[in-house]
């Protein structure tokens, strides 16, 4: 049965939601150079003090980074997260913050923050969300939601969850993680996919332009919706750049449960490793 997903945060003009975003490249640059347009809505609608947020990403601008992703030759060899959220600050007057260091199961002791209103992760490899899945559950650990987005060469998803954690309890109405739904796009034993192409030719024959961008808006706007009007009817959705079709993904413990079930069926008919 599809329900109605209530805003767990309570709404706040006096304070900053504070948005954690790991990863740079295409689809986390997108989302990190479309987040100032939430933080000023935000402040215009007078529910929240706009958002607070830290981006973080090891990798450094490389010149095939300049084909699909928002840098320039000038930014070659600079910190993606540092050159992002310089430009941001300048343009728009916040005091957002770059780490260029990768994420990981210490991430949350270092900066001495485990309550994060809103995870996002950006990131391409199962290892890496098999590192984010584990971290948002761990007993002392308060971030409200994670939303997930992903993609390959022609399509992509994003989903929004509720780890289950100190901070969101064990209920029939919380939202399912990507994980949770779909545990091999965090299964390190199923492999990874190809590494990131070292030409610009290569770059753009292994993935179409602009899916990043459609997954960024369309989290985005879903982001926006949950936070003007407290709720939302989906948590995710999927993309076909191919087919130009788009499925959203509704907020519906039945569905939840039958997505479950098929994929451990799934599971249990491939060969043992």
């Amino acid at each position: 049965m599809r329900i109605d997903h209530i805003l767990s945060l309570r709404a706040d003009a006096r304070r900053p939601i504070r948005v954690l975003v790991v990863g740079a490249g295409g689809t986390g640059s997108a989302i990190t150079m479309g987040l100032p347009y939430l933080d000023q809505a935000l402040r215009v609608w007078g529910r929240f003090a706009g958002l607070e947020v830290l981006l973080m990403d090891a990798d450094t601008v490389s010149e095939t980074n300049c084909i699909r992703q928002p840098f320039s030759i000038s930014d070659i060899g600079l910190s993606k997260a540092t050159v992002l959220v310089n430009r941001i600050n300048l343009f728009w007057g916040t005091h957002w913050r770059a780490e260029p260091r990768n994420f990981d199961e210490r991430t949350f002791e270092r900066i001495q923050d485990t309550s994060i209103d809103f995870f996002i992760g950006c990131v391409d490899s199962r290892a890496a969300r098999s590192v984010i899945a584990r971290s948002l559950v761990k007993s002392n650990n308060r971030t409200a939601y994670w939303l997930d987005l992903g993609n390959n060469s022609a399509s992509g998803q994003f989903v929004l969850g509720q780890p289950w954690n100190a901070r969101n309890r064990r209920s029939a109405e919380r939202l399912r993680t990507v994980n949770e739904l779909y545990p091999e796009i965090a299964d390190v034993k199923a492999g990874e996919d190809p590494l990131p192409s070292c030409s610009a030719i290569e770059a753009l024959e292994r993935q179409e332009p602009f899916i990043n961008q459609t997954l960024a808006a369309s989290a985005l706007t879903m982001l926006a919706r949950l936070l003007r009007y407290g709720k939302i009817e989906h948590h995710g959705g999927f993309f076909n750049a191919a087919t130009g079709k788009g499925t959203a993904l509704p907020v519906d413990p039945e569905l939840w449960r039958k997505t479950r079930l098929r994929n451990r069926k799934m599971q249990a008919k491939l060969p043992t490793r």
